[in-house]
């Protein structure tokens, strides 16, 4: 961390030498060219949306949604009024916990210039007010295989296809939701409503680009006007309501005590289509709290959110081989540090330095100690599977950081700047007129959307690196269902 150096009040004077500026004590960087750097980063990182941009991301939007209610009109099986969890980032930058190691490398800039992930509920179990108890016989901590018996015959029939079948001694069946066949089918189905729509294209409609299956995850860039936005969409299980397994977690004290409400906090969970090191791939689903994370994100001060903004996108380039250390413990770490320190340290605004070589040094320290466990069940370590010399190898590329962190943030903001320099040049080769969205004729019927445009560019600007979630009826796609947080647009 670093050493400030303290001056008596008072001593300053005609005589006096000027007070020593402020260093990290293990690599000698001054603190003050870190904050500068850190703002340097953030500046690049954060991109201003004007109208037009701000367009371009609604119409990718209304897209993705008009695709999913085709997917559900196919064969019924999404639920008809579904509530969408919209995140800002791809699932490469760890905004959910899903392995990476399956996943397709994508770059900004060269590949996508904004990047989202979708999670759409394949099942919903909405109509619970006691703990949600999963049946985690079979797999580790944070999984759970779920079986279809708590859900009526109608589900189970639709959904038979997609599930593997154990058979027991009495006679009965028990259908196990699988993630791997729901993902399957998810693919397949996207596939062929993307393909109908590109049988008939509408005026406006955006190019679909790429569209791959990682791992469990379905992947769609879009071009629409210049700008190419990635969709990393995520077939998973929604929960009102909260596990019994992070019960005890509840009971514990914590950062957002008297900031937001517990109802806030255990609105709902999710389970996502990821399996354990050991467990198997077919029946295993992973207890996700992006929804809680949305509300927690709320209480963590500006500086800290840039700290783990840059130091995220030093770790993603620097501890890419083996994938072994993915954003999303970064993230899992920095919730712990809130819980650990006090808010009058973590709300200081010229700390981002301090906040960043912190979150090195708790890095290391899990690597070292192959120790990390997750925010809302702590008694799951999310680093037990790796080898020791996995997390040596790791631990030694975060001591050259550390050694040098002036150096890796100038990297991170050349990496950024190149990406936004490709993303540029790609607008200067695309179109420059206004892109009319798929609804409309070209004409004076664009007054509705420049208003839209408007009002998403204002959310945009208000609400930097939050989660929107959306609402919508796959039969009315036409209205805009924005939600963030609890406000609606």
């Amino acid at each position: 961390m670093a050493a400030p150096v303290a001056s008596k009040a008072g001593s300053a004077g005609p005589g006096s030498k000027p007070p020593l500026p402020e260093l990290d004590f293990r690599s000698g960087a001054r603190v003050e060219e870190l904050n500068k750097l850190i703002q340097e980063f953030t500046k690049h990182d954060q991109r201003e949306y004007d109208d037009q941009r701000a367009l371009e991301i609604h119409t990718a939007k209304d897209f993705i949604f008009s695709m999913l209610g085709m997917v559900q009109k196919l064969d019924q099986k999404l639920p008809v009024a579904n509530e969408y969890l919209l995140l800002s980032g791809g699932v490469r930058e760890g905004v959910v916990d899903i392995d990476l190691d399956e996943l397709n490398v994508y770059a900004r800039g060269t590949d996508y210039d904004m990047d989202f992930t979708l999670l759409v509920p394949a099942l919903k179990l909405h109509d619970r007010n006691q703990p949600v108890t999963l049946d985690m016989r079979h797999s580790a901590l944070c999984h759970s295989w779920l079986s279809l018996r708590l859900f009526d015959e109608g589900t189970i029939s639709k959904w038979k296809d997609c599930c593997t079948i154990v058979d027991h001694i009495n006679g009965a069946t028990n259908y196990f939701f699988s993630p791997t066949k729901v993902a399957d089918w998810f693919y397949d189905s996207i596939s062929i409503v993307l393909s109908e729509i590109q049988k008939k294209p509408q005026r406006g409609m955006p190019k679909v680009e790429k569209v791959e299956k990682n791992g469990t995850i379905i992947s769609i860039i879009l071009g629409v006007g210049s700008s190419r936005m990635l969709y990393d969409i995520v077939p998973v299980v929604s929960f009102k309501g909260w596990p019994a397994v992070a019960q005890s977690w509840l009971m514990e004290n914590h950062f957002w005590d008297g900031k937001i409400t517990e109802e806030e906090v255990i609105s709902g969970f999710y389970l996502v289509p990821a399996c354990s090191y050991k467990g198997k791939k077919d029946n295993e689903w992973r207890l996700s709290f992006a929804r809680s994370e949305v509300q927690l994100k709320k209480c963590i001060s500006s500086s800290l959110m840039q700290a783990y903004q840059a130091c995220k996108a030093i770790i993603i380039k620097l501890l890419s081989r083996p994938k072994a250390i993915s954003p999303y413990h970064l993230r899992s770490m920095m919730l712990w540090a809130c819980d650990r320190l006090p808010a009058s340290y973590l709300s200081q605004e010229d700390y981002a330095a301090h906040f960043l070589l912190g979150l090195i040094d708790d890095l290391q320290h899990c690597l070292v100690n192959k120790m990390c466990p997750n925010y809302f069940i702590p008694q799951c370590n999310m680093l037990e599977h790796l080898s020791e010399e996995t997390v040596m190898l790791h631990a030694r590329k975060l001591s050259s950081v550390r050694s040098d962190p002036a150096e890796h943030l100038r990297t991170a903001i050349e990496h950024v700047k190149a990406a936004n320099r490709l993303t540029l040049e790609l607008q200067r080769r695309g179109s420059t007129t206004s892109i009319p969205s798929p609804q409309s004729d070209g004409g004076d019927t664009n007054q509705p959307d420049d208003r839209l445009a408007k009002k998403l560019q204002q959310l945009v600007t208000e609400n930097p690196g939050k989660s929107i979630s959306v609402f919508i009826n796959p039969d009315d796609v036409t209205r805009p269902h924005f939600r963030i947080d609890d406000k609606f647009f």
